[in-house]
């Protein structure tokens, strides 16, 4: 079969598929025996270069003893990737749409999150992303303190798979001034979190920068950006944060000047040094 556009949608189908399958214990050539088909028809999906029948994906779903909703969820998931026209937007309105989200930063090499007023998620400590959490408590979804405590572990696990992940990545995060004085959760958790960031700085495969306030021309204010690139040939994907929405461009004309734009809030940014030293002078601030 000849490999297909690598749409947003066919790659959170075949980064869903391969995570049930890692879970059941199969290999590729287990669920290729289990369609009947070979095992480069299993990778093609997999890496986003095809798209499987409703019978195929049933097939598939049993053999990886998938429960009610995963199934109706994969089945949503192969519905979007066989259409052959969209508009140029992709809206993910499926359930636990962060999952998809952490698949595909989990598959990129190189990722960049420019945040307004907030840390950027894989850069939160534990104590952080708590507070934001129960902040969102009862209005981004039901009360619930499981819920909460699942939505911590998640972003923690996410954090681990992208920043501590065999495979080489490079992450940027680019912050602004104003989330070193949003309190979230207190002062000491502020001041752990800006400590956390001062320890990201050092590591090689990342750079924090902050841009500062008096910055002029910042062409993201007001929102958030993650960028994804997945090296080689596969198209770059640029995704866009609100709240209660999850929003993906994949088409060059539209990906092209976010990647632009979040290059000129890097380059308007203080660089990884002069950041450290800003973060630094927060500490002394708050003591």
């Amino acid at each position: 079969m000849r490999a297909g556009r690598q749409t947003v949608e066919r790659r959170q189908l075949g980064l869903t598929l391969k995570r049930l399958r890692e879970r059941a214990g199969k290999t590729q050539q287990d669920a290729a025996r289990a369609l009947k088909r070979d095992a480069a028809r299993i990778s093609q999906v997999e890496t986003a270069k095809g798209s499987f029948s409703v019978e195929e994906l049933t097939v598939l779903l049993d053999f990886y003893n998938a429960d009610a909703a995963e199934r109706q969820l994969v089945l949503d998931l192969g519905r979007q990737a066989r259409k052959r026209q969209r508009g140029r937007a992709y809206i993910d309105q499926l359930p636990r749409a962060f999952e998809r989200l952490a698949d595909l930063q989990a598959d990129a090499k190189q990722i960049g999150f420019y945040e307004t007023g907030i840390v950027p998620g894989l850069a939160q400590t534990r104590k952080y992303v708590t507070a934001l959490m129960h902040a969102g408590d009862g209005y981004w979804w039901p009360r619930s303190s499981a819920e909460v405590d699942r939505r911590v572990e998640f972003r923690l696990e996410q954090q681990r798979r992208v920043l501590d992940s065999d495979d080489t990545k490079q992450v940027a995060f680019v912050l602004t001034e104003t989330a070193l004085h949003q309190v979230v959760g207190g002062r000491s958790v502020l001041r752990g979190q800006i400590l956390h960031l001062l320890q990201l700085n050092e590591r090689s495969d990342v750079a924090v920068q902050v841009i500062r306030s008096d910055v002029p021309d910042n062409p993201l204010l007001g929102g958030g950006l993650i960028t994804l690139d997945f090296g080689a040939s596969a198209p770059r994907i640029a995704f866009t944060t609100s709240h209660g929405t999850s929003t993906y461009h994949d088409q060059e004309a539209d990906v092209f000047p976010m990647f632009r734009a979040f290059d000129r809030v890097r380059d308007s940014a203080l660089p990884p040094e002069e950041t450290s030293d800003l973060l630094l002078a927060k500490l002394k601030d708050m003591t």
